[in-house]
């Protein structure tokens, strides 16, 4: 067995540990030197293109969990940037304790917002919790200053050339978030 076969058998990663013990650490080291393989932390790692395209259960890691920000623009395809992680969303009173593997970015937020705009839909035979497309622009302009410009720009902009777009959603959720104003700005500023 190659280790292609082997990390997507392992549900898309393994350690350096296990590489050693079955065998497979020689093309461990040759595929993190071509690039074919990356080092998600210490002592893990996976295959390059499989980072993008994988899916995790969500409910039985976060229990409740909603994806969030890079992760619900990737699924909605708001974006080009690839989630170095899991974005997950839960309420703001939760303690999470996260597994080492897989990388997940838990985002805290108030009940109303944790609540607004939630999806349930089937990506890779889970069944996981998204925000709908006008949540998650909403919050690509909330947290603007946190992802960058130039990302939440991209986000905006696709969201507009969309025919399935929703602008009276997106007022109610974006008055529901406070972030109202600035989606007029851009508005009229594109417009």
């Amino acid at each position: 067995m190659n280790i292609t076969e082997y990390i997507t058998r392992n549900g898309g990663y393994i350690s350096s540990a296990e590489a050693k013990k079955v065998s497979l650490y020689d093309q461990l080291l040759y595929g993190t030197r071509t690039g074919r393989i990356v080092r998600l932390r210490r002592g893990i790692y996976a295959l390059n293109n499989g980072l993008a395209k994988q899916m995790i259960d969500v409910e039985t890691l976060v229990p409740g969990g909603v994806l969030c920000l890079y992760s619900a623009w990737s699924y909605h395809e708001l974006t080009t940037q690839i989630p170095q992680a899991y974005h997950i969303a839960v309420e703001r009173t939760r303690r999470i304790t996260l597994p080492v593997f897989p990388p997940i970015e838990l985002s805290f937020m108030t009940q109303k917002a944790y609540k607004l705009g939630v999806m349930e839909v089937e990506i890779d035979g889970f069944k996981v919790k998204v925000y709908d497309l006008e949540k998650s622009v909403c919050d690509a302009i909330k947290y603007r200053n946190k992802i960058g410009l130039d990302v939440s720009s991209e986000i905006f902009n696709n969201y507009l050339s969309r025919k399935e777009r929703d602008i009276t959603r997106l007022y109610e959720y974006a008055s529901q978030l406070r972030v109202g104003k600035k989606i007029d700005e851009l508005i009229k500023f594109i417009l």
